[in-house]
């Protein structure tokens, strides 16, 4: 009892707890081997706490959660601290969190134009072949190539030339249709280049209007909504369905798409009767 008291720190309660016995038969035990009692709620060895974070703690999780792409939980469990701690932490460091679920923005596989391009438009390969080669999905490829511009196909001939995505932003926001919903809708422009994410931190907010105009009236395809608002193709869709805005028949080429190819106006494609606002 003297070593757990005295060495260890114990309390009575806490020996009196190992030991079996009464607390106050501890303390007359201890004060028969002339133990000195510390005073009723002085306690044993108090655990060092932490006094405040370590000074790179910001480049530590900046590093770990951002550029490693490690979760909340991955992130605690490696510095041995709870996720509410680490979620704190990004709050008070200015670290954006990630978006949540299925359609995590920042997790997308982006593959490199110029490999796409070999692969699916001048080889002909079959998304399913370039997802085993590349080690990733068929819907991986499919997104890549609609972000791209890279025509889909259906059937057909393999298309032998394409463009960047960074000319489909441009392009997209050089259409007249596009520019004027755009502009009806206050949507601004974001330059393009890096991964959506990072060019939409704060996606434009969805309403019916909106992705009825872009999708009806401009011919655009959800991937290219993702690409001026910042929200996932997946959640456009969703929105979508939601609304009751029906879809186009799938396959083939997007109105926008033939436009940019043909290098037609938005006022071909006008509905009959309709007029640009």
């Amino acid at each position: 009892m003297t070593h757990l008291y005295l060495c260890e720190g114990m309390s009575t309660y806490r020996i009196a707890q190992l030991t079996g016995l009464d607390r106050q038969r501890v303390a007359r035990l201890l004060r028969k081997a002339g133990v000195p009692l510390r005073p009723y709620g002085a306690g044993g060895i108090q655990a060092v706490r932490r006094r405040g974070d370590p000074p790179n703690l910001a480049e530590i999780l900046t590093d770990l959660y951002v550029h490693r792409h490690l979760t909340i939980a991955q992130v605690g469990a490696l510095l041995g601290i709870p996720t509410g701690t680490v979620r704190n932490r990004l709050r008070r460091y200015g670290i954006r969190a990630r978006t949540q679920g299925q359609w995590e923005r920042e997790g997308r596989q982006v593959i490199p134009a110029d490999v796409l391009w070999d692969l699916y438009g001048r080889d002909g390969l079959p998304a399913d072949d370039i997802g085993r080669r590349l080690g990733t999905s068929r819907k991986v490829v499919l997104r890549n190539a609609h972000d791209l511009g890279v025509p889909v196909r259906t059937g057909g001939s393999v298309p032998r030339s394409g463009r960047s995505e960074m000319e489909l932003v441009n392009a997209l926001y050089a259409d007249e249709l596009v520019d004027a919903v755009l502009a009806q809708h206050k949507i601004p422009r974001v330059p393009p280049g890096g991964p959506i994410w990072q060019r939409f931190p704060d996606p434009v907010p969805l309403t019916r209007q909106l992705v009825e105009d872009l999708y009806w009236r401009c011919g655009l395809g959800l991937n290219h909504i993702e690409l001026l608002t910042g929200q996932p193709a997946q959640t456009v869709g969703g929105l979508m369905r939601g609304c009751g805005i029906t879809r186009r028949h799938p396959g083939g080429l997007s109105p926008f798409i033939r436009r940019w190819r043909t290098g037609s106006t938005g006022d071909d494609h006008l509905p009959s009767g309709s007029t640009r606002p």
